[in-house]
């Protein structure tokens, strides 16, 4: 599933108004704005891409009238809209359609111009009557990026939601702080995966030589309870704990992850993983939490260091499942009641939360083939 987005339409104010708001839109992660007037004072608000008939998407058809307005017979190739489209992709540009539907035309209509842009905006004045199901089916299999112009949270929730797949994105005309900072929150909760967490049973806990240990410093605050999917199995992995709880050696690093050895797998969003080796600042991780919920975080930093390892070997429904991790109080994974549990006083028989996949995995990606790990 691919994770979803919200763009915002600028509101016919002032600039002064105008900008609070926009700004405070980029504040939450919204960093896309529909404006036909205002590019050159949106741009020096931040890292922000204008859609506009010449901005950085370019917009095609606004108000479905553009350029010659989409003419609805029942041969859409005539619109002048359409070929325009044609050609600026012909150009390399990226567009964007802006479709207002009242009827089954329009809605054909939106259908084959969708075939052709990066993205459409679906405009209707009652999606209960325009059944979004519709386009969504059909450009399932295209490229093009569907997003659905709502009024408030309650539409954008429907949208994203609709057919299970949902439209890839919401546009809204922002009227107040309140009402962005709820949508942002949706688009954010919107990509949030619950993971189903087992309990593996404790079989072999054992003291190894040195080896190059990875910590994951993140650009959030990690939570008790909360930490991240580690493995050396793709398929099989071990909820290790952040370091949020301090102890009488350390102070608390609530923004780290001691994960593990450099050849271990981490889950990152869209249910892909990487090695920990691979990981360095920008990239995106996966915290999760007690109950398998998930957030998407940033990598800050990435400390590698020789340090003492330890194996731990755990059991599920027969299956055994290892890793390796930093020897060291501090370390700590999450027992089956939710509660951290330092690695130093594991026994065989504890029970701790694990992840097992149904699917082998290559170069990350989840796919229906079997490979033995061990």
């Amino acid at each position: 599933m691919s994770e979803k987005f919200a763009w915002i339409k600028s509101p016919d104010k002032p600039w002064e108004e105008k900008k609070k708001l926009i700004t405070t839109s980029l504040e939450s992660g919204i960093n896309h704005v529909l404006d036909l007037k205002d590019y050159e004072n949106i741009k020096k608000l931040g890292d922000i891409n204008v859609i506009s008939p010449d901005g950085d998407i370019i917009l095609v058809g606004i108000n479905g009238e553009g350029d010659g307005s989409y003419q609805l017979n029942d041969d859409f190739t005539k619109s002048k809209d359409i070929a325009t489209a044609k050609k600026l992709k012909s150009e390399n540009k990226i567009v964007v359609s802006y479709v207002e539907i009242s009827d089954k035309k329009h809605e054909e209509l939106a259908i084959a111009v969708g075939k052709i842009v990066d993205y459409i905006i679906l405009v209707t004045k009652d999606w209960t009557v325009i059944p979004l199901e519709n386009i969504i089916a059909s450009l399932q299999k295209e490229n093009t990026k569907i997003i659905a112009y709502i009024e408030n949270q309650e539409e954008g929730q429907v949208a994203i939601e609709t057919l299970e797949i949902g439209t890839d994105g919401i546009i809204f005309e922002p009227k107040s702080f309140n009402q962005i900072k709820k949508i942002a929150k949706l688009i954010e909760d919107s990509g949030s995966y619950n993971y189903k967490l087992k309990d593996g049973v404790i079989s072999n806990v054992k003291n190894l030589s040195s080896g190059d240990r990875v910590c994951i410093d993140t650009s959030s605050m990690l939570n008790i309870g909360e930490g991240m999917l580690i493995g050396s199995y793709s398929k099989a992995m071990f909820l290790i704990h952040s370091e949020t709880l301090e102890s009488e050696y350390v102070a608390s690093r609530p923004f780290r992850v001691n994960a593990g050895p450099v050849q271990s797998y981490v889950m990152v969003p869209n249910n892909k993983t990487r090695y920990l080796s691979e990981l360095e600042t920008g990239d995106e991780v996966l915290a999760v939490d007690k109950d398998g919920k998930t957030r998407t975080v940033i990598v800050g930093r990435v400390k590698i260091e020789k340090r003492p390892l330890m194996l731990v070997e755990a059991e599920y429904d027969g299956l055994k499942i290892k890793t390796l991790v930093q020897n060291a109080e501090t370390i700590r994974l999450v027992s089956s009641d939710g509660e951290p549990v330092s690695v130093s006083k594991l026994k065989v028989g504890d029970k701790v939360k694990i992840f097992i996949d149904n699917h082998a995995r290559h170069f990350g990606i989840a796919i229906n083939e079997m490979i033995i790990e061990k």
